[in-house]
């Protein structure tokens, strides 16, 4: 970082929170404004919707357009992050996402593009994964293997966010979260530029919020909720390889069992997917077969409203992430299955309110069926 942006980080990062957040607010109203003269309203007749009226679905343009400005103005190309390849992937991802909330894509095509989408990232960007960091026992991963890896990981996460968008509020509250916690990480470790890029998604979904906390006047549709996916796990994979044995200096702070501090950060909708997506399997149905089986779902099946879910799961979200920088000194393997134990135990406390709810009785035998 230059030094009169060293000497000025509270202003730098201010004016980039300000700016994206300020785009937003001015961008959405207008939004409103084409979106109900052309009449672009969510589809009411899709069985997963929790609305009984039509709500314009673009607010992921207000997104896109709030954190590539921000972007372009304020953030520094370095050698750590390659931006010409993450604004290449964003710009191809806004396209598709703006035309699957206008007129629908098909599946095939929609994974095809996130394929292209996390190959830029990965090969020519040189964005990937290149150790395990000790975790089940392997350390560095032979190029071949990083690079899969990597796509995979980067197409899972993407998905992911696009998955948890299902209520008011709560795919905006989780990528505020996310991007806040990454941000704050690397001003800690002194990577500054990678700090500005969170803080710019951090402020256009601030903005969007505004609109999005219920009663919603605007959905994110795939084109917010997709682009906030690639960008929290590119900013996850730079927080990893930044902490890596391999870039380690003694004279700047270090943080410890960061696999384990990414996927606390990341652990909404990473373990909303593995779950949703093995109970489909179990069931001999496709993974991406549309259901109202979502933690979010189950949750206000409990009586609950958006408002209230997305609270709860951003503050589970959060103990998530103080438990995991409270206990990173037991080394990334433990603290993953701790993580994964935690939220599997969160789920069956879910399961059993819903069981006794549904039964109108308490029984302790609800825990198991």
């Amino acid at each position: 970082m230059p030094e009169f942006l060293h000497n000025h980080q509270f202003l730098y990062y201010t004016l980039i929170l300000v700016l994206s957040l300020l785009i937003t607010l001015q961008a959405i109203p207008s939004i409103l404004h084409v979106a109900r003269t052309r009449h672009l309203y969510d589809d009411l007749g899709h069985f997963r919707k929790q609305h009984d009226h039509g709500i314009p679905r673009l607010g992921g343009v207000a997104i896109f357009v709030s954190f590539i400005i921000t972007l372009l103005l304020f953030c520094i190309t370095g050698k750590q992050l390659p931006l010409n390849y993450l604004l290449t992937a964003c710009v191809i991802l806004f396209a598709m996402g703006v035309k699957d909330d206008l007129s629908g894509v098909n599946p095939s095509t929609k994974f095809f593009t996130q394929f292209v989408v996390a190959a830029i990232l990965v090969i020519p960007g040189d964005i990937r994964l290149t150790s395990m960091y000790g975790v089940l026992g392997v350390y560095t991963l032979p190029y071949a293997a990083s690079a899969i890896f990597t796509i995979l990981t980067i197409m899972m996460v993407v998905n992911a966010f696009n998955l948890i968008d299902g209520i008011d509020g709560l795919a905006g509250t989780t990528g505020v979260i996310v991007n806040s916690a990454f941000a704050t990480l690397f001003i800690y470790v002194h990577q500054y530029e990678l700090a500005s890029v969170c803080l710019a998604m951090v402020g256009a979904l601030l903005g969007f919020l505004r609109y999005n906390f219920t009663p919603a006047k605007i959905f994110m549709g795939d084109t917010g909720s997709l682009l906030i996916g690639l960008v929290s796990i590119v900013m996850a994979i730079e927080f990893i390889e930044v902490n890596s044995p391999a870039n380690y200096n003694a004279e700047l702070p270090h943080i410890y069992s960061v696999p384990a501090l990414a996927i606390a950060i990341l652990i909404g909708p990473i373990f909303d997917t593995f779950r949703i997506f093995s109970i489909r399997i179990l069931k001999r149905v496709s993974p991406f077969h549309a259901d109202r089986n979502h933690v979010h779902h189950r949750i206000l099946r409990l009586g609950f409203n958006h408002m209230q879910t997305t609270l709860i799961l951003a503050s589970v979200n959060m103990i998530s992430i103080a438990l995991a920088l409270l206990f990173s000194g037991f080394g990334s393997t433990v603290m993953i299955t701790v993580i994964g134990i935690a939220s599997l135990l969160f789920n069956w406390v879910i399961t059993f309110c819903v069981r006794c709810k549904e039964r109108e009785q308490i029984s302790m035998r609800y825990f198991f069926f």
